[in-house]
Formats: structure tokens, C-alpha cells, sequence
């Protein structure tokens, strides 16, 4: 795809990534990796007393999935020597995604900005979805860098 027929997307869903499971080993992972080891994401007897009902993912994990959920939702575009990733705009983190859930990534483009000859900032909106729940896990605008060759 050009960059032009990609502008032409602007306010259109790109895509959805496949679905994923955030499983119990998963979070423990992410707990040992970063060090949060809160009983909410990691002791499934504790978690159960509360409002829960058992162990949720990080927040911070289900953020980092976007990398991967990325890659599968946004289509290739011409030209492209390098994509990296530059930050994000009004995350937030609305329902618990519990462990043993499937998640999925939706991705709307919201803009391209030119920020010099030939870099482009693209401005996404994106949603994680946890299977089965009606408000989504995580709601951001997240930011991309896109260098072209």
C-alpha cells in the first residue's frame, strides 16, 4: 500500500489482530521479568477472595501484547525502511483481562503527521478486547514512527 491510499484510511478500522490467550504462566512470566509479583496477578487462592475472582494480567502486560497485535493489524506499506514505536496518548486500562482470556487488538488510523522529509508520525486508535466482556480491556492512542527508504 502507498503512503496516499494508507492517508485515505484515515478514520477507517485497519485491522484486528488473531486472538491470544493471557494465560496463569504467562502472567507469572511478566511477574518474574518485571518484578510486580501483586497477589492479584499471581496467587490464584488470594485473588479469588476478591471482587477479581482470581488472578487479572498487568495492565503493562497487556500493553506490551500490542507489539506483537501490531504487527498483524497494520498493512504493509511501500517503501518503509523502519517503524518504531513513540509513545502513547490517553491510555487506559478499563477492564481487568483475566487470566485464561482471550484478547484481541482493533486498530483505527487516526492521522499521519509529516515530521520532516520522509518521516511520517502515525496516530492510532486502538482497543484491546477481552473476550466475552463489553467494555474493553484498553483504550489508547498510540503512537508510531514510519520512516520511509
Amino acid at each position: 500500500m502507498t503512503l496516499p491510499e494508507y492517508q485515505a484510511r484515515i478514520g477507517a478500522e485497519l485491522g484486528r489482530s488473531d486472538w491470544l490467550i493471557v494465560d496463569q504462566g504467562m502472567i507469572d512470566r511478566f511477574a518474574d521479568l518485571t518484578g510486580d509479583h501483586q497477589f492479584i496477578h499471581v496467587d490464584p487462592v488470594r485473588a479469588a477472595a476478591t471482587p477479581l475472582g482470581g488472578t487479572v494480567a498487568h495492565g503493562f502486560l497487556t500493553l506490551s501484547l500490542l507489539g506483537a497485535m501490531g504487527m498483524e493489524m497494520v498493512p504493509p506499506l511501500d517503501n518503509v525502511a523502519m517503524i518504531f514505536n513513540y509513545g502513547f496518548d490517553k491510555l487506559r486500562f478499563i477492564t481487568p483481562v483475566r487470566s485464561g482470556n482471550r484478547i484481541r487488538g482493533i486498530l483505527t488510523l487516526l492521522a499521519v503527521e509529516t515530521r520532516g522529509k520522509g518521516q511520517y508520525l502515525m496516530r492510532y486508535g486502538v482497543t484491546v478486547e477481552a473476550e466475552g466482556e463489553v467494555k474493553p480491556a484498553l483504550a489508547a492512542e498510540w503512537l508510531v514512527m514510519m520512516i520511509t527508504a
